[in-house]
């Protein structure tokens, strides 16, 4: 065994190999307080005939051991992975990917467990650096090691891998991951801060991520594993050289096709002549041609932007997309928008539900809930394309984790607006940013349908071309951007404030100064969406829509919780049964009833209140039969509640039978005359009727 310490933050982080999955091609083992994480690193001998890309695949799994627990639902086992799963394997995948040289294609799977988790370190920084340590001692050709690690600020004061108790108290959530040399990941949120603040927290985490690389190079010298030979990828010179004496101008020409469709389908022509015409001289290589002229035709757009300032659909480098709004487009939806920038259209929806539907997630560090949440749905359609449909995949719950981040922290509470809210983001059509088109459709859709967000956010794309010491940052980037560009950097915010923030990179990483500039530049293109949003909107609208459940919250005393419910339930579904209302009471004595009818809502609260209030000696309540006897009638004066009305207080003449008076389920007014010391109630229908 081997074992490589270095302190971050408040705990020794540890790095372990030797013992575990000894036969994996790389097993390293981190520990952090209680937490422990196993990452293995294995590649194939191989390549697959005709393989001309890299296969990486990144798969983190929480067991639920690791905690103590026993997998709910009826198959006992770990399943398929869930939401978190995929967004740490996203997570992990970012910033080791870029790390692994162009010539090399063998398929690389890492494999991540969690093995031990506490309560109170969380977990996915520590998969990052297990799977780069894995990589790192290997032997593969990576161009690692990668350090991570999470940044929170408290009253002002960054604080390096945060537990969950002080995430939740802090303005600042990012986990940031990067060489020794520079930054090339990052991935957040935040409480509407500056781009300063934003740059600084950066700053800070690569710090303690330079110590971990150092950590990390002091494990693979000591595991002295010798590299791994294989077989380099490469284009062949000779087609490479025909393709660009004979096709470089007509790629040139295609700056002139600025929409993305015919541009696509011009860039095509080309490919198919390029292999009719060559396929005699390159019968082995010809293959090759569509990747050695998306390389070209890369060349030439990063030129043109760097040369001429210039973009493959004719804006300069600030330049944002024309944009379309429509508001309140679905007649029976509680809220909608349509955002469309350029080539990108989102649809967002919002649907207003009561606290009962609250998602509930169990997670190893305990059950937890959400009252927002935005789901994003990227059909093929959306790009011309037959593709899969079904369940979202691992790029649909990224980019509906990154929209969300940033429309978080403009939710009101619960006290204020006491709804669960569902966003859903439908991209109809996509040319790039559509993780940014979802943001905003989804304010304006929040703001159409009467939800008190605290501001308008707006997200934007950036991308950047970078060649030695020249480079060029752009705004609002499209898919052709994101392709052939270095980085993709989405910001959203408000006028005021970053709220969201992820960042990958292509390359070996960014500067501060770059990333200050880009930020700055940010800030310019999300004011002038903002400006834009704000010509359609004046704010959320006052009132909910018509067809949203209108809610009412109360208090009631915590000692009369168990009579509004009653045994087994069965008053509170009693107030349901008649009045229609969905009632929801806590152990504090908070009631939240909810319906689409306010009759409903109105007849649910003053059934509740009469519960709730103290029976009165002397008041005289409207009660319902319940049961006849030979000595007078059962009557319920509020649900739950019953007292006896005995004969001889029935009438004001003598009664002679009970039935003669009344029958189950009639409605009489009775006046409490008595309540003993066991709670049992005296009412008197003669004394209600004398006071009349």
């Amino acid at each position: 065994m081997i074992d490589v310490k270095v302190e971050v933050g408040r705990n020794t982080l540890n790095f372990n190999t030797g013992y575990l999955a000894k036969q994996a091609d790389g097993a390293v083992a981190v520990s952090y307080g209680e937490v422990v994480v196993l990452a293995t690193a294995v590649a194939s001998k191989e390549v697959k005939e005709g393989q001309d890309f890299f296969p990486l695949t990144v798969d983190y799994r929480e067991k639920a051991y690791a905690a103590g627990k026993i997998p709910g639902g009826f198959i006992k086992r770990e399943n398929r992975p869930s939401d978190k799963e995929i967004l740490v394997s996203r997570l992990t995948d970012r910033p080791l990917r870029p790390l692994f040289p162009e010539d090399f294609v063998n398929e690389v799977q890492v494999i991540i467990y969690v093995l031990s988790a506490d309560s109170e370190n969380q977990q996915d920084v520590f998969a990052i650096n297990a799977a780069s340590a894995a990589l790192f001692i290997s032997g593969m050709p990576f161009h690692g090691p990668v350090g991570a690690v999470r940044v929170g600020r408290i009253n002002g004061q960054f604080i390096v891998n945060p537990t969950f108790k002080e995430s939740e108290e802090s303005d600042i959530d990012l986990v940031v991951a990067g060489t020794k040399k520079a930054v090339t990941m990052i991935e957040g949120c935040s409480k509407n801060v500056t781009e300063d603040d934003m740059v600084n927290a950066v700053v800070f985490a690569h710090e303690h991520i330079k110590r971990i690389c150092e950590a990390q190079e002091e494990l693979r010298r000591l595991v002295n594993k010798p590299p791994m030979e294989y077989k380099p990828f490469t284009f062949d010179p000779e087609l490479k050289k025909a393709v660009r004496e004979r096709y470089y101008q007509d790629l040139v020409d295609l700056k002139h096709i600025t929409v993305k469709k015919p541009r696509e389908v011009a860039r095509d022509v080309i490919v198919s002549r390029a292999k009719e015409e060559l396929k005699e001289l390159f019968p082995d290589t010809i293959g090759q041609v569509s990747a050695i002229i998306d390389a070209l035709d890369g060349e030439i757009m990063r030129m043109r932007c760097l040369d001429e300032g210039l973009r493959a659909d004719g804006r300069t480098l600030t330049q944002i997309r024309p944009i379309d709004i429509m508001l309140g487009v679905l007649p029976r939806a509680h809220g909608s928008a349509i955002f469309t920038r350029g080539e990108t259209q989102s649809l967002g929806i919002t649907t207003l539900g009561t606290l009962a539907e609250v998602q509930k997630m169990d997670n190893l560090e305990g059950f937890a809930e959400k009252r927002f949440m935005l789901h994003y749905n990227f059909p093929p359609f959306s790009v011309g394309e037959v593709g899969r449909t079904g369940n979202p995949g691992r790029r649909e719950i990224g980019h509906g984790m990154l929209a969300e981040r940033a429309l978080e922290w403009t939710i009101p509470d619960e006290e204020t607006f006491p709804y669960t809210i569902r966003q859903v983001s439908e991209i109809l059509e996509s040319n790039g940013s559509s993780s940014m088109a979802s943001v905003c459709s989804g304010s304006l859709s929040m703001c159409n349908a009467g939800v008190p967000i605290k501001a308008p956010v707006a997200g934007i794309a950036m991308g950047l071309i970078m060649e030695g010491d020249r480079y060029a940052i752009l705004s609002d980037i499209q898919g052709l951007e994101d392709h052939l560009g270095d980085m993709d950097f989405k910001v959203a915010g408000t006028e005021t404030g970053i709220t969201a923030f992820q960042l990958d990179i292509k390359i070996e990483g960014i500067t501060p100064e770059i990333m200050r500039v880009a930020l700055m530049q940010a800030k310019e293109g999300r004011l002038e969406i903002l400006r834009i949003m704000n010509s359609y909107i004046s704010g959320p609208e006052k009132e909910v829509s018509v067809h949203a459940p209108k809610i009412k919250t109360l208090m009631v005393k915590s000692d009369k919780i168990g009579e509004i419910i009653g045994p087994g339930g069965r008053v509170i579904k009693k107030i349901v049964e008649d009045t229609g209302a969905d009632v929801n009471i806590d152990d504090t004595g908070k009631v939240v009833i909810s319906s689409v009818s306010a009759k409903a809502i109105e007849d649910a609260e003053r059934i509740i209140l009469g519960i709730a209030e103290d029976i009165q000696v002397g008041k005289v309540y409207l009660g319902t039969v319940k049961k006849i006897m030979e000595f007078g009638a059962f009557v319920e004066i509020v649900p739950g509640k019953e007292g006896l009305v005995h004969i001889s207080n029935l009438d004001t003449s003598r009664v002679k039978d009970v039935s003669d008076i009344c029958a189950v389920g009639d409605k009489m007014k009775v006046k409490v005359i008595k309540i003993d010391r066991q709670g049992r109630i005296d009412l008197s229908r003669k004394d209600a009727l004398e006071e009349n």
